[in-house]
């Protein structure tokens, strides 16, 4: 018997989707449950699971093809295929074409996947630290592995020549050759190329101005240092700079109602909920996902929302609810660095402030000079509903709260 392989149902908002990656090719053995398929949509990847054990009989759509919702994409011939079946042959796949002293460590409890990425690239796994569940190694671990030893110019093995870039590929960088002046065309993933078109719209259909001022961020890293260690041990949570930047964007967007708004044609709507938007870097770009009822979550709250979104985006596993609306954004260019910039609107939102770097600076406070961490901030806006009064009071409101944090906690 065989059975389809289809993509699943797209939400409304997503027309199709692009065929990413096939991790199996026609004829091989495969499992329910493992991952046949990568799918890059406009904001996410989808994975395709077997639905069943059995062969991969066929390839009906090929990687790059642009797909449908319920379109068919693949045949599966269902029955005869087991776990041991499918591990064993694999696993001496994989010790057959490494040298024996560049690969050491039973790949019996591996998945195909992290077998592939182990014997195309000639891996030791006795190198690569294990985060899976009984010490296992996975994906996530192989490629972390893989970009330390990258970025350190370390070569445990001698590694093949790269293949050429597939321009379908997401979470990869196309590679040059060495020779002088080099060039590579590639067309933009789903991702960057909705990311271009959303920053284009926010700059030809918004008034878009920016505003900027400092905060000394003294008084939170006192805090942080003062109740970090028992933060981690009441709610198993790091306590991070960003908790008090969402609350005192929260107060300040209470205060102030047309940041939290938006444009729709020639009425303005105004939101009476605070689901505020965190700009992450992911492998793939950059994504947005959104922290929900921000003002009822507690610092704890927040601060653990931000690493699941954290550790999903590194993963790729945030999903379309996870990234869908947002009345205001927060964007840290700081921890790339970044003394000051300007972010750019993420609409339909009014609204988006952009921190960085902390940096000690020689101040004047009471006629003297001190030092302090100093953080610039800067808000970009939609002139066309929120005057520069409202955004500069806006801003500074945030300053207030963060220079005395304890207001965030009495509410005044």
């Amino acid at each position: 018997m065989s059975i389809e392989v289809v993509v699943p149902t797209l939400p409304e908002s997503v027309a199709d989707a692009t065929l990413v990656t096939w991790h199996k090719k026609a004829g091989d053995a495969i499992l329910k449950d493992e991952n046949l398929v990568d799918l890059e949509t406009d904001k996410v990847v989808l994975e395709v699971p077997a639905l069943e054990n059995g062969i991969l009989a066929e390839i009906v759509q090929p990687e790059g093809a642009t797909v449908l919702s319920g379109q068919v994409i693949g045949r599966i011939e269902v029955g005869g295929v087991s776990a041991d079946i499918v591990a064993a042959p694999a696993a001496s796949d994989v010790a057959a074409n490494l040298p024996a002293e560049k690969f050491s460590g039973s790949t019996e409890a591996l998945s195909p996947a992290v077998r592939k990425l182990i014997s195309e690239h000639g891996l030791d796994t006795n190198l690569i630290p294990a985060t899976g569940k009984g010490g296992r190694i996975t994906k996530t671990d192989v490629l972390n592995y893989m970009k330390s030893q990258s970025s350190n110019n370390v070569s445990n093995t001698a590694a093949p020549t790269p293949a050429p870039v597939k321009a379908a590929k997401a979470e990869q960088m196309p590679i040059l050759p060495t020779s002088d002046r080099a060039e590579q065309r590639v067309p933009m993933t789903r991702l960057r190329a909705k990311v271009a078109e959303r920053l284009l719209q926010a700059q030809q259909n918004t008034a878009m101005l920016t505003t900027f001022n400092e905060v000394n961020m003294q008084p939170i890293m006192d805090i942080r240092a003062k109740y970090k260690d028992s933060f981690v041990k009441v709610h198993d949570s790091k306590l991070g700079f960003m908790s008090f930047f969402v609350k005192a964007t929260v107060e300040a967007l209470k205060l102030y109602p047309a940041v939290n708004a938006s444009v729709d044609e020639q009425d303005i709507i105004y939101h009476g909920y605070y689901d505020i938007g965190i700009a992450v870097s992911s492998p793939r770009g950059l994504v947005v996902p959104v922290l929900r009822d921000a003002d009822l979550k507690t610092f704890a709250g927040i601060e653990k929302g931000i690493s699941d979104f954290g550790a999903k985006a590194k993963d790729g596993k945030l999903s379309y609810e996870d990234l869908s609306g947002g009345t205001f954004t927060i964007t840290n260019g700081g921890i790339f660095g970044s003394m000051m910039s300007t972010p750019i609107l993420n609409p339909p939102q009014s609204a988006i402030l952009g921190m960085h770097a902390i940096n000690k600076r020689v101040m004047v406070e009471n006629d003297e000079m001190v030092i302090r961490p100093m953080m610039y901030l800067a808000l970009s806006y939609d002139h066309r509903i929120i005057d520069g009064k409202e955004a500069v009071s806006f801003l500074v409101t945030i300053k207030d709260f963060l220079e005395d944090p304890s207001r965030l906690l009495l509410n005044v």
